[in-house]
């Protein structure tokens, strides 16, 4: 018996996918199929310590699933987790977050199976489950809001590395002297391409940016030029290192994509050699805030149910 009562194998006809952001938790009970049956949205707590977290995900996944459907949960968290999906090993934008059992605190609260990952990782598993990396086998995904995250599809499968831990893009070095990040770096893409990242371009919001740039106001249209450049230079070393066949944009700067995408070309074809980018695309990811919360809950049954990778396609 796992934590909490319920039995390892579960026949699982429904799921739950919970997606922890900086400032919003997003739920989706899901059937085997992906198909989206209930959805629920809760603030964040503040601070976003690790057991106001865990209890308001908790009471969130009570309330979107009070007839208790959905036996296995997955939860997909900022930074990485461990290779058993059970420990959120360190999130460097939320407070005290190092080695948080997140699955274990879960289960008995919850009395269902856990699995957590990455929430980009999420994302990822949920766009090539449902979204625009279907049918990919090579694709980078690049999350760009409070932080910069990121995964990485290596024919169909993540890549995490020996310990989880690996494909974190958003931390890579761009500029050795550049602003400090969070990470312990400098200069990382993080730094340049976060929303602290853009406050350095500009005083204004993004979506007033965006409003400007749609408008046709030559600063606003600068500034998502500059920032598309930062990003591009960037990607272009991750392109050598990977070679995808896909690069998907995702979180709440990619609403800006189409301001800034142009600009991320241009460097992408300065600085990569045509043999690694041949057949290239990059694009926004096809199902927004949507795509985390789907691929946690395709994890859950990838990992938790009796051959959940076999029942999906």
């Amino acid at each position: 018996m796992a934590a909490g009562g319920v039995s390892d194998g579960q026949v699982a006809d429904q799921l739950i996918g919970v997606d922890v952001g900086g400032t919003a938790i997003k739920l989706g009970r899901f059937d085997a199929a992906g198909t989206l049956l209930a959805e629920l949205e809760v603030a964040t707590p503040r601070p976003a310590m690790p057991g106001a977290v865990t209890n308001a995900i908790a009471e969130a996944v009570q309330q979107l699933d009070p007839d208790r459907l959905a036996p296995l949960v997955g939860v997909g968290h900022p930074g990485p987790s461990d290779r058993h999906g059970r420990t959120a090993r360190i999130a460097i934008n939320l407070p005290g977050w190092r080695d948080v059992p997140l699955a274990d605190w879960l289960e008995p609260l919850l009395e269902r199976r856990v699995t957590c990952a990455n929430d980009a990782n999420c994302a990822a598993i949920g766009e090539l489950w449902h979204g625009a990396a279907r049918g990919v086998e090579d694709a980078l995904l690049l999350t760009l809001g409070t932080g910069v995250g990121g995964a990485v599809l290596l024919e169909g499968r993540l890549f995490t590395g020996r310990s989880g831990a690996a494909g974190e893009p958003g931390l890579i070095g761009v500029q050795p002297d550049g602003p400090p990040c969070n990470s312990g770096n400098r200069g990382s893409l993080e730094s340049y391409c976060s929303l602290a990242g853009l406050a350095r371009l500009s005083p204004l919001e993004p979506r007033e940016l965006c409003r400007r740039a749609e408008a046709g106001d030559a600063e606003a249209l600068a500034v998502w030029r500059v920032y598309g450049e930062r990003l591009g230079v960037g990607l272009s070393s991750l392109l050598y290192l990977f070679t995808p066949q896909l690069v998907l944009i995702g979180g709440g700067l990619s609403a800006a994509s189409k301001h800034f995408l142009p600009a991320v070309w241009r460097q992408v074809h300065e600085r990569v050699l045509a043999v690694s980018r041949e057949g290239l695309r990059i694009e926004r990811c096809a199902l927004g805030n949507g795509a985390g919360r789907l691929g946690a809950a395709r994890l859950a049954l990838d990992r938790l149910a009796p051959q959940g990778a076999a029942a999906l396609g």
